[in-house]
Order: C-alpha cells, then structure tokens, then sequence
C-alpha cells in the first residue's frame, strides 16, 4: 500500500535500536525523510551510516539530544528550524520497562521511570507541537499494554505509560483539526539489548510462561509496530486521532 509518506519529513525518539530502528525504516520504505534522535552513542551513528548507504545521505540523519531535557530538545528544535527542516511527523518513542518490583518504588526510582517513560513524551510534544500545528501533522506515542492493565509489569513504569495515554487522548481534544494524536500500545516486543532478553538470560522459564498466556504464543516484533506507525502517521488514516492501538498478540483481555 502507498501511504503517500513521499518525502515526508520525521522526527523519531529514542531511535538507535530496536522498535525506533524499525520505524525508522518503516518511514524510509515509503520514501519519507527521518531524523534519527537519541541521547548519543556508537548505535546511534552506526545506525545513521547504515541507513544512509541504503536510501541516501539527504534522507537519514541523527542527532544527540535526551529528550528527558526540555532546553535540549529546544535546542533540536532550533537547529533542525536553521537546517530548514519541517517536521511533519513526530514518533515519542522513548521508554524503558526496566525498574523494581516493590508496590511503591522510592523516590528515586519513581523519578527515574516517570522521567523516562512520560517526561520525554511530554518535552517532545510541548517542543514539537507548534511546528505540526503548521504542517498539520501527526504526533505517535508509543506506550505500553501495561498501561491498560495490571499484568505485573513494575508499578511506576505501568502508572507513567497509563499517564501518557490519558495526556494523548486529552491532547487530541484539544489539537483536533490541526494535529493528530494516537498512541500505540505495544505487548512484549523483544529485539537485541531489549529488556525481554536481559530477562531470557536470568529465567527463560518465566519468560516462556508470561509468553504462553499470549493466544499468539509468541513476542511480536519491532518491524510489527512500526507498519502500524507508518499507517497512522499517513493520510490513509486522516480521521484517526485520539485512538489506542493495542499490537500485543491479544494478550489484554479488557473490553472497554
């Protein structure tokens, strides 16, 4: 399906491996232009060069920024303005599910998750936003099945993905008719140096499982999530906005 992403121009956070690689790609496949983001490192650029030799130097580039930094994605912002870049779609992909398991984490703990997995999706649509209300474009969150339901994932982790959904479906109100909003939920999404693998290594039998009470029986993969994003970042999906879209094997269960 040609999504008319042509020369689209897409900014992805939290892009140096895994689901944000995959979009990555997903975008470039469709002929669209992507602005690799993350806080830095040998993925990053490895990353860049590899997709550069594949679809060309003046569709692929990367930039350092930690998006848990609101002055550091104005800085982005600026920059990419100077470079005469518009920005048409943006994809908050940053997150991380790794955190302890005590019913209430402490201070730090929580901070650091709710950092991670809200505050970065919060800096970037506070950022990004005045410049998709002129392009009329399109902002993706990726969020989590654990903000839906209570599946035993950690407690902060669930309670800031929950919160993104519920900023998401508050901010497509609010920017209906000039920018669209919608979430993914993702299931247990595995890839190399994903968190599911740290937890193979440590007891692939609980893992095997959390996995069985999947009717798939299987992880889903990144490239899995990234079609769904290309799709809703398109014209095929104009009226869509302030939609959930659960990608997880039918694990939850909930009916809403």
């Amino acid at each position: 399906m040609d999504l008319g992403l042509d020369s689209k121009k897409v900014l992805i956070t939290g892009a140096s491996q895994g689901i944000g690689e995959s979009i990555a790609e997903s975008f470039l496949n469709e002929g669209a232009s992507v602005v690799l983001v993350s806080r830095g490192s040998e993925k990053l650029f490895k990353l860049e060069k590899r997709l550069q030799d594949i679809y060309g130097k003046e569709n692929v580039s990367a930039e350092v920024c930690d998006c848990s930094s609101e002055s550091s994605l104005k800085n982005l912002r600026d920059k990419l303005i100077s470079e005469k870049i518009n920005i048409e779609v943006v994809v908050a992909n940053v997150g991380d599910g790794r955190s302890v398991f005590d019913p209430i984490p402490d201070d730090k703990d929580w901070e650091k998750s709710w950092s991670k997995n809200f505050n970065t999706a919060l800096f970037t649509a506070r950022v990004f936003i005045p410049i998709l209300e002129k392009e009329q474009g399109s902002i993706i969150f990726i969020s989590s099945i654990t903000g839906l339901e209570a599946i035993g994932a950690p407690v902060d982790y669930s309670t800031a993905k929950s919160a993104l959904i519920a900023f998401s479906k508050n901010l497509s109100k609010k920017l209906a008719g000039k920018v669209r909003v919608n979430v993914i939920a993702p299931g247990n999404i595995n890839f190399p140096g994903s968190s599911w693998e740290e937890k193979i290594e440590v007891d692939e039998k609980k893992v095997n499982d959390i996995i069985s009470t999947v009717p798939m029986e299987r992880f889903g993969k990144p490239e899995e999530i990234a079609s769904a994003v290309a799709f809703l970042s398109s014209e095929k999906a104009s009226f869509i906005t302030g939609s959930i879209l659960i990608i997880d094997g039918g694990q939850t269960v909930s009916v809403s």
